[in-house]
């Protein structure tokens, strides 16, 4: 084969790989992780402590693995047969369990949440066995391991629950270290536009905790300004995340070598994105504790939640747009410094905090336009 036609294989194969998008299919199966993020958010405003926080991290990050391995597992194989269609369906209602179980994952329901988690992980493993059996027979033994782990702690004593979860969780992290992944191979449109919706979904719970916060409350001035303001913060977040830089990450994946390409995505896309999923989910649990003490000031934990929460995601997007080696980073990253900073004014005042949070935002985006 001459030159030019590889080189117009290589145009044709980056077409084809272009014009893969995102499922309806796979939207509706989003809808399973908003019910997640907000079960996550009522923990972390029911209960702001500092082991409130560890263990919805640690919850996040088990659960985030296995959401984070449906949209690889999408992009590997697509939903188009009526088995496939009818797994992810099953899959989703394993989901749908762990989020039912997730208030009192470390109590009552540990149980049901280790089953959940164990039939989405085995759905998982059985599908993509047959899609990519090479990499699949290094992987399935890990994820079961970790699933395992998972069930097992469910049904272990309280006590011993979030040690053996955590054991779970250390699984996840090294599992891909343990083998190469160069097997997995990554359609770069998809792959980028899957996670931003993830993000999207996410963003969304930031704006149900402004309703559910304000449910019972009576709509003064005051109320409304504190509702706008959130409603901006969580704009802010979209335009930093979205900002043009979905097309920058598409571009960065496809420029990278494809042996290599795998192991980015994991790094950008799995690690990077959980303290950004994270911080979301804290942010709106501070919101929500914004909106009901709208007309006075919160208390530290919550003032925490809130500026915590907006530092966490700039300092993970950082993160991310390093390992992709995307735009600035600096001016994001004194942004999570100034936004921690604006929890001593939220001990005083709601709306100051929120006020000046809702001007860190726009400074980042404009500091960073104006470079």
């Amino acid at each position: 084969m001459s030159t030019l036609e590889l080189v117009t294989a290589e145009q044709e194969t980056q077409q084809r790989e272009s014009s893969v998008r995102v499922s309806t299919l796979e939207l509706f199966f989003d809808l399973v992780f908003v019910f997640t993020i907000t079960q996550l958010t009522a923990v972390l405003a029911a209960e702001p402590t500092w082991t409130s926080v560890v263990r919805t991290f640690m919850l996040l990050g088990v659960i985030y693995w296995m959401y984070d391995g449906y949209a690889w597992m999408t992009n590997t194989v697509a939903p188009t047969d009526p088995v496939r269609r009818g797994l992810l369906l099953a899959g989703m209602g394993g989901f749908l369990l762990i989020a039912l179980a997730i208030p009192e994952a470390f109590g009552a329901n540990g149980w049901a949440f280790g089953v959940g988690y164990f039939v989405v992980n085995a759905i998982h493993s059985g599908l993509l066995l047959r899609a990519n059996p090479v990499a699949m027979r290094r992987l399935a033994p890990l994820n079961l391991l970790s699933a395992t782990l998972v069930l097992a702690g469910g049904l272990a004593p309280p006590a011993l629950r979030p040690w053996i979860w955590l054991l779970a969780l250390l699984v996840v992290g090294v599992s891909p270290y343990l083998h190469k992944i160069t097997e997995w191979s990554i359609t770069s449109s998809h792959f980028v536009e899957r996670h931003g919706l993830i993000v999207i979904v996410a963003l969304g719970e930031s704006i149900v905790a402004i309703g559910v916060g304000a449910a019972g409350l009576k709509l003064d001035g005051t109320l409304v300004g504190t509702a706008m303001l959130g409603l901006v913060l969580s704009f802010g977040l979209w335009w930093l995340y979205f900002g043009g830089d979905d097309t920058a990450a598409e571009e960065a994946l496809d420029a990278t070598p494809t042996d290599k390409r795998a192991r980015k995505a994991l790094h950008a896309f799995g690690f990077a994105h959980w303290p950004l999923l994270f911080g979301v989910a804290a942010f709106a649990a501070g919101v929500k504790k914004a909106i009901v003490y709208s007309s006075g000031h919160v208390y530290l934990e919550q003032a925490l939640l809130l500026g915590g929460g907006v530092a966490v995601f700039l300092l993970a997007d950082v993160w991310f747009r390093r390992i992709l080696l995307i735009g600035t980073v600096k001016f994001r990253a004194a942004g999570a410094a100034a936004a921690l900073a604006s929890v001593v004014l939220g001990v005083r005042s709601t709306l100051a905090q929120l006020v000046a949070l809702a001007l860190v935002l726009p400074a980042v985006l404009l500091l960073e336009k104006r470079r």
